[in-house]
């Protein structure tokens, strides 16, 4: 079964044109216990991901990617990273705005107040939304 995930990543430090570039890159420094649960336990080959943009002007997804290597060890203990792979860059970003606004998305983890975990599941209903919102 595929899983599917939110990973949020300030521009500046990676961009959604950054993974289109390099086509693949491994997702390390997360520093949260529970992100790395979900990398190490959870995320598997093949899973896809809503690739966003925070901290922008404005926040929101800017593109879809996919797991394409399990969770194994970064240098320092415990931590762990996953290698994703670029597959879509939507033509323009879908704002949090949006994403709160949008019917089916209510309960969408990024949505949420205080939601600042860098990496959050997703139901497929609502990556399916994200997605359909991204391609307009």
């Amino acid at each position: 079964m595929t899983n599917h995930w939110l990973i949020k990543s300030e521009p500046e430090a990676y961009s959604i044109d950054d993974l289109k570039r390099d086509k693949t890159t491994n997702w390390n420094g997360i520093r949260n216990y529970q992100a790395r649960n979900y990398m190490r336990d959870q995320m598997k080959a093949g899973d896809k991901v809503l690739f966003y943009a925070s901290s922008a002007d404005p926040s929101g997804v800017t593109g879809i990617a996919e797991v394409v290597r399990e969770g194994y060890p970064e240098k320092e203990e415990p931590w762990v990273m996953v290698d994703i792979r670029f597959i879509e860059k939507f033509p323009e970003i879908v704002p949090l705005e949006t994403l709160k606004k949008t019917r089916g998305l209510e309960n969408m983890v990024v949505t949420k107040k205080g939601s600042r975990l860098s990496i959050q599941p997703v139901t497929k209903a609502e990556f399916d939304i994200v997605v359909k919102l991204g391609r307009r």
